[in-house]
């Protein structure tokens, strides 16, 4: 993958190399303070990235996003599953036990499926990129993995293996109903990005697993039904790692860069990849400066300090999402913050509190009419601010 200026700048840090400037973004080694990330430097990095998929003949090979893969603890499995069926629109489809690990999987009409996961007894990969001040009692939990389609994984693989990408597996995993790989943790986010092409659509049972029945209970809240697809996912980076995850992730898909807000007050910043307007998009949050101290730094940095790089929450389409908020919150639900933006803004959001069992936070977003943008800066704003209680 293609090193950007990150990259060079830790090596930089970590080995104290004297007089040391990166010649992308400039700061020495003795001043790592100095590091500000630029969206100037990331679109040329962008610009070339897509020059060199259709040099390597990677255009057109990776389609929209199919599922997200939840690890939990043994224990967390079915109370993770319950949480999200209580608080989404999604309901069960399948559960399934094979050799290897224990998967529940949830579906809502449109959206990517949700496939949550508990590993029978074999170590995770991910355990190093898991471990924080906030997150050691569970150091085998996150959202690991975005599963995207692709219509030739063989010609996929053998691009990607000839530019040095590695894989968990040495080869394609094929089954009765899909053939499936994904990569190792990126160093960058935490996460693994896994390919499938299908057989047999939606259905993740491969031949080797077991049909059984979790104690989930009955979906009864008829108010659910307002809580659609997977709207993004936002992962949280270190600054410094901001334009090395987005061009890894890049290389990886065919999703583009599409713009990014700077919350200064915050230090931070959300940039935006996406595949085509109105599906599925790809979101990073790092801050614009390198993390100091828990007292002095943003709500963004402080959460990778606590938390480690990781999906940070979860957005659902929401409709009649004023009713929706109030309702979830008579049922108990805890939210950061009310509801903020109006239609005369083109969107109104909120975010939950951190699950207890999975760390991961659920957007509720809702756009009204003809808004031709994604998020608006004062909403942002707002959103970054409620997480700095995280």
């Amino acid at each position: 993958m293609v090193e950007m200026i990150c990259p060079d700048v830790m090596k930089g840090y970590a080995e104290k190399v004297e007089n040391f400037r990166c010649e992308w973004c400039g700061p020495t080694a003795d001043d790592p303070y100095s590091f500000r990330n630029s969206d100037a430097v990331l679109k040329e990095a962008v610009s070339l990235v897509s020059e060199n998929r259709k040099k390597w003949g990677l255009e057109g090979l990776v389609g929209d996003l199919q599922a997200v893969m939840i690890n939990t603890q043994e224990e967390n499995l079915v109370p993770a599953t319950r949480e999200l069926i209580d608080s989404t629109g999604l309901s069960l489809h399948s559960a399934f036990r094979g050799p290897e690990h224990s998967d529940i999987v949830l579906k809502v009409e449109g959206s990517a499926d949700f496939i949550l996961r508990h590993r029978n007894g074999s170590p995770s990969p991910f355990r190093e990129y898991n471990i924080g001040p906030k997150t050691s009692h569970f150091p085998d939990t996150r959202l690991e993995t975005f599963v995207f389609e692709t219509p030739d994984l063989e010609r996929y693989v053998d691009i990607q293996k000839k530019r040095g990408v590695r894989f968990m597996t040495d080869g394609i995993v094929h089954g009765d109903t899909h053939s499936f790989i994904q990569t190792i943790p990126s160093s960058f986010t935490g996460n693994s990005i896994g390919f499938i092409q299908w057989k047999k659509k939606g259905d993740y049972m491969n031949g080797d697993e077991d049909e059984w029945d979790p104690p989930l209970g009955e979906k009864d809240r008829e108010y659910l039904r307002n809580i659609k697809h997977l709207d993004h996912a936002a992962t949280r980076l270190e600054s410094l790692n901001r334009d090395a995850g987005i061009i890894e992730f890049m290389e990886l898909t065919n999703y583009h860069f599409d713009f990014a807000i700077y919350v200064k007050s915050f230090n931070s910043i959300t940039s935006v990849a996406r595949l085509h307007r109105g599906i599925y998009a790809q979101v990073f949050t790092t801050g614009i400066e390198p993390f100091r101290t828990l007292e002095k730094s943003g709500p963004t940095e402080k959460y990778v300090h606590n938390y480690r790089p990781r999906v940070h929450h979860l957005a659902f389409h929401t409709e009649k999402i004023e009713d929706t908020f109030e309702s979830l919150q008579q049922d108990g639900m805890r939210f950061l913050l009310e509801l903020v933006g109006a239609p005369e803004e083109g969107l109104k959001q909120t975010f939950t509190r951190g699950s207890p069992y999975t760390f991961l936070v659920n957007e509720y977003i809702h756009r009204y009419g003809d808004f031709d943008g994604f998020f608006t800066k004062s909403n942002v704003t707002e959103l970054t601010r409620a997480t700095d209680s995280q």
